[in-house]
């Protein structure tokens, strides 16, 4: 890779994370080639680009960035997962094959300029995902809409139902 090619990937890779609301670190090595294609499917379908980059090329990257904190995970082989819309579903993924193959490991991550160790990141793959968020919001939003309209429409049915066990007395 000539001098051009780098200064290239390096501008690449700084408007990518600027872009990004998390990104995540991990150590490949030792995996096989089928499981890192596995891996790098199953970030596709989150919506998630995967990439090995040069550690050195990654520190140029990100320097002068929100996202300069990920430096301290830079050591041994390096792969990033780049998140722009749902942190939660990139967490889930490697958190996942993280338990599935031992030679895989997560070295950390950032979430919008603060620093993710492992810890953060199991806490974040735990959560629901943005569309489940989202629906629990919104049935918390429309919760007492509907409770309102329910106790308006029993004003009425009560009154139905006393004058049909009236005229059903009368009737009797």
């Amino acid at each position: 890779m000539n001098r051009t090619s780098k200064e290239q990937l390096v501008a690449e890779l700084s408007a990518k994370l600027a872009r990004v609301k998390a990104a995540f670190v991990a150590d490949y090595r030792g995996l096989t080639v089928e499981e890192a294609n596995e891996l790098r499917s199953k970030l596709r379908e989150a919506g998630v680009e995967y990439q090995v980059v040069k550690n050195t090329l990654l520190r140029l990257a990100i320097k002068d960035t929100e996202n300069a904190c990920l430096e301290e995970f830079l050591q041994g082989p390096t792969a990033i997962a780049m998140a722009e819309d749902d942190p939660v579903a990139p967490a889930k993924v490697l958190s996942e094959f993280a338990k599935a193959n031992d030679r895989f490991e997560l070295k950390g991550g950032v979430l919008e300029g603060k620093v993710l160790g492992l810890d953060g990141i199991k806490v974040l793959s735990d959560l629901p995902s943005r569309e489940v968020l989202l629906a629990k919001l919104l049935g918390s939003i429309n919760a007492p809409v509907s409770n309102f309209v329910g106790v308006l429409a029993a004003v009425p049915r009560s009154l139905v139902q006393v004058l049909s066990a009236i005229q059903d007395k009368k009737a009797a």
